[in-house]
């Protein structure tokens, strides 16, 4: 990249913001700053983008190293010069895996922010050599495609829009646009795996290659898009035996002329639907798993996770260790009425209208569209909705990921239904197919709470 100058270069961070298409020109946010080069980028690409008074910045102060204080002093002159507000925070106490505490307040935090000021997104400044080194690092220490994917460009609220962007890019912007940034000693502690990969790796793979890290990420990008496709191939294969939404059992016959890859992968998607988490299945433990349903005798199979695998009379099922890890079982709903679903109490009440429509924490219904029975049940893959104030339909992952729904809560968020057709995800979003309109006679309210 050839010298610009300084108006040249926010314009230029600005640019990679809009194409990466995940800021909507309209909408607010929080941007987390450390300090460093990338950081900075990202806050004043953003601010040039939507405008300074749409970015909050944060930065977390955890004063573990010397330059600590130096780094909130850059962060603040960083934000007065781009006119963003900056919110600093300074936790006491971490414990554990200091780089694991650290990142989980800092995201913790920057929700906290974001909730408090209306934002709509929380965006990092990871670039494409950030990506690089994450798939690398997990290359090496975890098996499977799945660990490959980390690090997207959008993971519920978090946006990371600097993606097309290499670091030697960032610093070359950072500096021509003058923005004030520092560098982190601890990067050049070769103690740290990540570090060690930056020093050390990439370095030679530049040397091989000086598109190394573009063709990583494009590697990335394709297994992603992949896996999306593998992902429904595998629903329509388990359709198909018999396994359809919700199943987590299956005939082992029904899967012994698969390939291996699409028998693995429906194993998988059973055990996580018997758990509401990712499990992780590799290729040994699928093979043992039909193995032993092809004994007379069956037997069972620790995934660990939380989850066995159990086979027996020819079928193949799956099945929480404890009932603390298991989803929760359906459970009928009247109209008016209670009932207690897993740890939580879902009600619906009837009320005279007008009702002023709500949602989505509490949802007010057509009571007449709704009919008088309800079911309460847990996600299942393949279920669709049209939430409120929306033409068209959108997958209930899609929703969990937009609001940002910890993948271990998902299946045991109470999903209400009507006549087998989503009404309600609690705390997520409403049907327009049964919102309450200007001549309802009478409204449903439907509230869930967790016990204690």
């Amino acid at each position: 990249m050839g010298p610009v100058g300084k108006d040249d270069a926010l314009g230029a961070l600005a640019e990679v913001v809009r194409r990466s298409g995940l800021i909507d020109p309209m909408s607010t946010g929080v941007a987390l700053v450390s300090g460093g080069a990338d950081s900075a980028c990202a806050a004043a690409g953003l601010a040039r983008a939507i405008g300074p008074a749409s970015v909050h910045a944060l930065h977390v102060n955890y004063g573990l190293r010397q330059s600590a204080d130096r780094d909130e002093r850059v962060c603040r002159d960083l934000c007065s010069r781009l006119r963003i507000d900056l919110h600093i925070e300074r936790p006491k106490g971490l414990a554990g895996n200091l780089q694991a505490a650290a990142r989980e307040t800092r995201y913790a935090a920057a929700e906290q922010l974001r909730a408090r000021t209306g934002g709509d997104w929380i965006a990092t400044g990871h670039t494409r050599t950030d990506l690089a080194e994450t798939v690398l690092y997990r290359l090496a220490v975890s098996p499977g495609t799945r660990a490959l994917r980390g690090l997207p460009a959008h993971t519920g609220r978090v946006v990371r829009p600097l993606l097309e962007l290499e670091r030697d890019e960032t610093r070359h912007l950072a500096a021509e646009a003058c923005l004030p940034f520092a560098d982190d000693e601890t990067n050049l502690e070769l103690d740290f795996a990540r570090n060690r990969v930056r020093a050390e790796v990439l370095p030679v793979l530049h040397e091989l290659s000086r598109a190394a890290e573009r063709n990583i990420a494009e590697t990335q990008a394709e297994l992603v898009e992949e896996a999306h496709l593998l992902e429904r191939v595998v629903l329509e294969a388990l359709e198909a035996a018999g396994a359809g939404a919700g199943a987590v059992a299956i005939r082992a016959d029904a899967l012994e002329g698969s390939e291996p890859a699409l028998r693995r992968l429906a194993l998988r998607a059973l055990a996580e639907r018997a758990t509401g988490r990712a499990v992780p299945l590799g290729r040994r433990r699928s093979e043992q798993i039909m193995r032993l349903a092809a004994l007379p005798e069956g037997g069972e199979i620790d995934l660990g996770h939380g989850v066995r695998a159990i086979c027996e009379h020819g079928w193949i099922r799956f099945q929480a260790s404890t009932e603390a890890d298991a989803a929760p079982e359906p459970v009928s709903l009247r109209i008016p009425g209670s009932c207690r679903f897993g740890s939580w109490e879902v009600r619906a009440e009837v009320r005279q209208g007008p009702v002023e429509p709500a949602g989505p924490d509490l949802a007010t219904l057509d009571a007449d569209a709704l009919g008088e029975e309800l079911e309460v049940r847990t996600w299942r893959e393949g279920d669709r909705m049209r939430p409120l104030g929306m033409n068209g339909t959108k997958s209930l992952q899609d929703l969990f990921t937009d609001g940002g729904v910890p993948r271990s809560l998902r299946h045991h968020l109470p999903v209400v239904t009507a006549a087998g057709r989503v009404v309600w995800v609690a705390g997520v979003a409403v049907s327009e197919d049964f919102r309450l309109g200007p001549q309802a006679r009478e409204a449903a309210v439907l509230t869930a709470r967790v016990l204690d």
